[in-house]
């Protein structure tokens, strides 16, 4: 039987660098818990479906379990472990406290790395496959939001409250947003 092929990496979690040699078979999501011990980041179908793996990737949000981690050599990662700074929880992670965002939160490491990816998306002005109008700023209301987390199963059914979580952490006022979700 042939031994794994091993490959020296460096990547940058969460701010901090990390000189690692790994399985060339091995994900990202593996490396991170088994190799780096940040268990945050789940493993739910391990086939890129659920989103509980999801991390972000250069500042854009990643299914970790289909990702090899020799391909992302000297890569920015940012876990649900690295969103809060100084011992202070982000504005969404503290969106998702306040609105009751998860229930068993197997899935809310996922959740939170994906809706910090949504916000940042939406200021951006990308699109989803739901805006209506390609040219304006894309509204962040409802339909977007679902859109948007839509690679993030939660079993649980604790999808209103992720909604309302965004609508708090981008500053949308409750009734504007479910306006725009039924126009």
């Amino acid at each position: 039987m042939d031994m794994p092929i091993h490959a020296d990496i460096t990547v940058h979690v969460n701010g901090d660098e990390h000189r690692l040699s790994v399985d060339t078979r091995a994900s990202l999501l593996d490396v991170l818990r088994e190799d780096l011990g940040l268990t945050g980041s789940k493993k739910g179908c391990d086939h890129g479906q659920c989103g509980a793996c999801t991390v972000l990737l250069g500042g854009r949000r990643a299914n970790a379990c289909l990702a090899l981690a020799v391909a992302h050599d000297g890569a920015e990662i940012t876990t649900v472990e690295g969103l809060a700074r100084d011992g202070r929880l982000s504005p969404v992670q503290r969106a998702f406290v306040e609105n009751d965002a998860f229930q068993c939160g197997y899935c809310t490491p996922g959740q939170l790395c994906s809706a910090t990816a949504v916000l940042d998306e939406a200021a951006r002005g990308w699109p989803s496959a739901v805006t209506g109008d390609m040219a304006a700023e894309p509204p962040l209301d409802d339909a977007e939001i679902r859109e948007r987390m839509s690679g993030n199963l939660c079993r649980c059914g604790a999808y209103t409250g992720i909604v309302a979580a965004l609508r708090e952490a981008a500053g949308e006022p409750d009734g504007a947003a479910r306006e725009g979700a039924r126009a």
